[in-house]
């Protein structure tokens, strides 16, 4: 059955209280095409008293908090996601029509330990601090202090919605800056729901706003070209990022993205092979693909290839694409009809451009509402050129190509050869080569024979289009904050 919430509004969050504007969109649920909410669309006066609200905190209350007091704060955020867990996943869900398993195990658990995570790692860093001889013998002492960046926009994805928006927003309030937020237009509701948090375990006003809207001339340009915000993190399209580069420029303002990939996974013949095909399945169709870190080229030693394209076949076959409620359903559909018309025209293209479909390629049919849905099959092609779109371009849907290589350095040479560098995978039971493989890839992070396993205190971003700037632990402080020198002569 169906377990799409009924339809709600969802107001912007401006200095402590909900408001509703005079534009108004409907975001309609990917499972069915029923409407699940009624957005208000912030306009520019509604941003910009968003702005002055975190203008205005950071020199009230939150900006006289002690340390320990904010670190409480955070604990407190991370428990009211905790008590109300099932309305989260339940948001969640309605928004983007995941399994209510995926949410349950992975999106909404992450963004309450995100809070967590933040309040040990702010409360336990350290920073500079040097003795310097002078000529008179008595010596100066320097020690460093950070202080936050002041009102930060962050702009979040909607693929995982709330975990991507608070690793952004955890560290960006342990720092001491205030957010002014866009969720995405198609996921507005756990931003939205979090406000509701926010109110009930005391977080200031204007600490935390949200606003709803689209990129160009709405929320988001709003946000990017205000003069009071004074630093930009944002997930995305690389394109988006770009643009954002643009507006941001005449203030050099900092900017922190995590961008688009077309991830390669590397597939050595001594591989664990079981483990191998699993982890690839597991990383290629996970949240229906829609997965930045998901490899969309994988390579494979050509002693395995038949087999292991074979294994792969079987493992998407299998997969279960059905309600969000049902426990059996391990597939949902993509956010959008206007993303599935993205995707399906790369299925397409790929045939063009004369693949060999190894599985999928198609739309599943159900004889119930969900054929109002926005479903595709996972799918499997080999046999493309490495120049050809499809290989070159990034889908973010359930798909990959799947390409034999001979030796090491070719399989290096064809994963690195991609304008985007985020992530990678390597599958070998060498430990030396799994080491090599790995530190060369052009990338921000390599896993050897797993993916999506994050220590939240690592370094995390992209390289070449993928980004700029990492984000985890000590490397998100470093970004939401200024580190400012001071110098004592003894």
């Amino acid at each position: 059955m169906n377990t799409n919430a009924k339809a709600q509004e969802r107001k912007n969050y401006i200095n402590g209280q909900f408001s509703g504007s005079s534009k108004q969109f409907t975001k309609v649920s990917p499972v069915d095409g029923s409407v699940v909410a009624l957005v208000h669309e912030a306009d520019r006066a509604q941003v910009d008293a968003a702005v002055q609200a975190a203008r205005l905190a950071l020199k009230g209350h939150w900006g006289r908090m002690s340390l320990q007091d904010r670190v409480e704060m955070l604990r407190a955020i991370a428990g009211g996601i905790e008590r109300r867990f099932d309305d989260f996943v339940a948001a969640e869900v309605a928004d983007t029509g995941k399994p209510v398993a995926l949410a349950s195990h992975l999106d909404i658990p992450r963004g309450a330990a995100n809070f967590r995570v933040f309040a040990d790692i702010v409360r336990t860093y350290g920073m500079d601090s040097y003795f310097l001889d002078t000529p008179d013998g008595k010596g100066a002492v320097n020690y460093a202090m950070r202080k936050p960046l002041g009102v930060v926009g962050v702009i979040a994805p909607w693929n995982l919605p709330l975990l991507l928006l608070t690793w952004k927003l955890a560290p960006a309030l342990a720092c001491g800056n205030c957010v002014v937020a866009k969720p995405s237009e198609e996921t507005p509701s756990t931003a939205t729901l979090l406000a509701e948090v926010m109110n009930e375990v005391g977080v200031p006003p204007g600490v935390y706003n949200v606003v709803h809207g689209f990129g160009p001339n709405s929320a988001g340009e709003f946000i990017t070209s205000h003069p009071g915000v004074d630093a930009i993190t944002f997930t995305g399209e690389s394109a988006t990022g770009s643009a954002i580069m643009k507006a941001v420029a005449p203030g050099v303002k900092p900017i922190s993205f995590e961008l688009g990939g077309k991830n390669p996974g590397i597939v050595f013949a001594d591989c664990d092979f079981d483990a191998a095909v699993a982890g690839m399945a597991n990383a290629i169709f996970s949240n229906c693909g829609q997965v930045c870190l998901a490899p969309e080229r994988v390579y494979v030693e050509r002693p395995i290839f038949e087999r292991f394209v074979a294994g792969l076949k079987q493992k998407a076959e299998a997969y279960v694409i059905g309600w969000p409620s049902d426990a059996k359903t391990n597939m949902g559909p993509l956010i959008s009809k206007q993303h599935r018309e993205k995707v399906l025209s790369y299925y397409a293209l790929a045939k063009e451009e004369g693949a060999t479909v190894v599985s999928g390629g198609g739309v599943p049919t159900f004889g119930d509402a969900r054929d109002s849905g926005c479903y595709v099959q996972p799918t499997l092609w080999t046999g493309l050129p490495e120049d050809s779109r499809t290989v070159k371009e990034e889908i973010f849907g359930p798909c990959a190509h799947i390409a034999p290589f001979d030796d090491e350095e070719q399989a290096i040479a064809m994963a690195n050869n991609s304008r985007y560098g985020l992530a990678a995978t390597v599958w070998t039971t060498n430990l030396s080569r799994g080491h090599r493989v790995a530190q060369a890839m052009e990338c921000g992070i390599a896993w050897v024979n797993c993916w999506f396993l994050r220590d939240l205190r690592t370094p995390f971003g992209g390289a070449k289009l993928s980004g700029i700037g990492r984000e985890g632990g000590l490397h998100s402080l470093n970004f939401y904050s200024e580190p400012t020198n001071v110098c004592i002569k003894l």
